[in-house]
């Protein structure tokens, strides 16, 4: 069993993906989760959580109603106005939704690298532990010391760091990432994802080597009890296709014993995004 824990999908249009540049010809598309489908057919993943990629009602409307209509999007980590007056009543609606399992802000896009630490954005993260929802940081390694005195500010959150918190692969850097990262991962209600990295490091021709030493930092913040592995399909393939950024991980984690290797491949993203992967809305069981 294996839980892909960060995908994306959209519908393209230039205007709601300006981020998109013309390097990135290959994401210029509609990604449907018929597509995603394709790439799971023989992969042995069992369910997936996607994560949000506009920030806007509509698609947390959307990115809903695909996971009603396809079974295998267990968890959605979707976008609310954590600023807003509003927000009480978007929760409302909202996390009655049984699919809804986490929020995201791209907070590595805001110019302000304090946007986190905001009161108004605080007052938002505070509303989130009454609801069940984790959140997910999206950042730049300068953020990974801000992200620490937000999640010390609220003990009883659930945090996830997406994508190891972007390290510099490309230019090899480790630090400060390295030190940050350590104390990141010693908040006990922080996981991370082992995701996005090849698009950090050069797009056509990465190596495992060159990604082994991040991976390695990851295990020593979190251990094996606080990390999941993802995708970032689409965006992924930009520097690798599905199965081979999968195949990176599992190669990754496959010396380890099998408690572990089930903890990174599906249970800790059960416990961190409070998954039900049956449909009477249970979590599994699996036969020890």
């Amino acid at each position: 069993m294996i839980i892909d824990a960060h995908h994306h999908l959209w519908l393209y249009t230039q205007e709601e993906y300006g981020w998109m540049d013309d390097s990135m010809h290959v994401l210029k598309r509609d990604y449907l989760p018929e597509d995603l489908d394709l790439e799971l057919q023989g992969s042995g993943i069992s369910g997936t959580v996607v994560v949000q990629a506009r920030q806007s009602l509509e698609e947390t409307r959307w990115l809903l109603e695909m996971a009603d209509k396809y079974s295998f999007i267990k968890g959605v980590v979707a976008w609310l106005d954590l600023r807003s007056p509003e927000l009480k009543d978007q929760l409302a609606e909202f996390a009655v939704h049984p699919k809804l399992v986490g929020l995201r802000h791209v907070l590595h896009d805001e110019p302000d690298d304090d946007f986190m630490l905001r009161p108004d954005f605080m007052k938002g993260i505070s509303q989130l532990e009454a609801y069940g929802l984790s959140y997910d940081l999206l950042v730049f390694p300068r953020h990974v010391r801000k992200a620490i005195e937000l999640v010390k500010a609220f003990p009883n959150q659930r945090f996830v760091l997406d994508h190891l918190g972007k390290p510099l692969i490309k230019a090899g850097i480790m630090e400060p990432w390295e030190t940050d990262i350590i104390q990141l991962g010693g908040q006990p209600l922080v996981w991370c994802k082992l995701s996005g990295m090849v698009t950090e490091a050069h797009w056509k021709n990465w190596s495992y080597e060159e990604l082994l030493p991040y991976m390695e930092v990851v295990l020593e913040a979190f251990g094996p009890e606080r990390i999941m592995l993802g995708s970032d399909w689409p965006v992924c393939r930009l520097a690798g296709e599905y199965s081979e950024v999968m195949k990176m991980v599992l190669k990754f984690i496959e010396s380890m014993n099998e408690a572990d290797r089930a903890k990174i491949l599906y249970q800790n993203a059960i416990d961190c995004y409070q998954l039900k992967l049956n449909d009477n809305g249970e979590e599994e069981v699996q036969d020890s």
